[in-house]
Formats: C-alpha cells, structure tokens, sequence
C-alpha cells in the first residue's frame, strides 16, 4: 500500500472515530432547549479532527456529522428549510477549524471559528424559518422581533457549546498536543 493510499485510510478510519464520538456524546445532554438545541460535549471531536486533518477533511467530518445529527437525534425541524439550515449546514462549518491544521494555537481559534459559524447558521434559520414561533416574551424577556429572539434563543446553547468546547480544549491540549498538530502523521 502506498504512503498516501495508507494517510487517506487512516484519515478516513479517525473521521469515522471522530464522528462516531461525537455522535455518542450528543446523547449526553446537560441541557435542551424546547424548539431544538442543546448543550452537550459533541462539538469538541470534529474540531480535534478538523485541526488535525485540515478543512476539506473537516467539512466533511462536520456536514456527516450533522447527517446524523438529523437523522438519529429525534431531529426538531420545521420542513425542508430547517433540515437543511438547523443540520446539514450548521454542523458543515465546525470543519472549518481545518483552517488552522497545525498552527500551535489553532485549536482554540478554530473552535471559535466553528461555533460563530454554527451559531450564524441557527441565527439564520431563527430569523427566516422559525420566525413564526417567536414569542413575545421568553424568560422574562420581551422580544420585538424575530431577529432578537433568535439571537437569544440560539446564543442560549451556542454559548454554552463553545464554552465547553473551549474548556476541552485547554484540558487536552497539552497531553494530546501531538496529535492535535498532526506530528504523528509525518
């Protein structure tokens, strides 16, 4: 087997693990909001895949993970508009964080990248698709607009998700610094 045949089986078999993980830790809830949306652990796998791999590896990664997110998390969608926004290209741009494959800092960065660029799409979809179910108040709060509400809404969990990510990401970075940089694919 070639040395780039045997990279893309080992790139290919880590996207599975990554995804995988990711998925069984999208299960693990610490909260959910009623219209969709929760604060889990799930993020950090694709973002630890995405710097390692690089962005087209990492889209894909994502935009997988999102298939499955869609398919096997009870998926809260409001037609066609929603699966598409609230799924598949929500979770597309957490691969993103590929844009810093080995930068010494570029986990933190592309999870940072990754989460606004997730939390823009949920923005997108709150404003267009799920406009109609905005209330006028929302934890004591009281919205004039859809815009508003989505910004609430969808920080609600946003926040929280990039939070957490960015704590895992302090906490493995030094003993997985390694493989974060891709030093062992050399």
């Amino acid at each position: 087997m070639s040395t780039q045949s045997h990279m893309r089986t080992r790139m290919l078999c880590e996207a599975a693990l990554m995804v995988a993980l990711a998925q069984i830790l999208s299960y693990i809830k610490l909260a959910e909001a009623p219209n969709g949306g929760s604060i889990t652990f799930a993020m950090f796998p694709i973002f630890f895949f995405a710097v390692r791999w690089g962005l087209r590896p990492g889209l894909m990664a994502g935009f997988v993970f999102g298939l499955l997110q869609l398919i096997f998390d009870g998926a809260y969608a409001w037609g066609w508009q929603s699966m598409l926004l609230d799924y598949l290209l929500a979770f597309t741009p957490l691969g993103l964080a590929g844009l810093f494959k080995g930068k010494r800092w570029g986990l933190f960065v592309g999870t940072l990248l990754g989460c606004c660029a997730r939390f823009v799409i949920h923005y997108i979809s709150g404003v267009t698709v799920y406009k109609i179910l905005a209330p006028k108040e929302f934890l004591n709060w009281t919205f004039s607009s859809p815009a508003l509400y989505s910004l609430v809404y969808n920080g609600s969990y946003m926040l929280p998700n990039t939070i957490i990510s960015l704590v895992m990401a302090v906490v493995l970075y030094f003993p997985l610094k390694k493989y974060i940089l891709g030093q062992d694919l050399r």
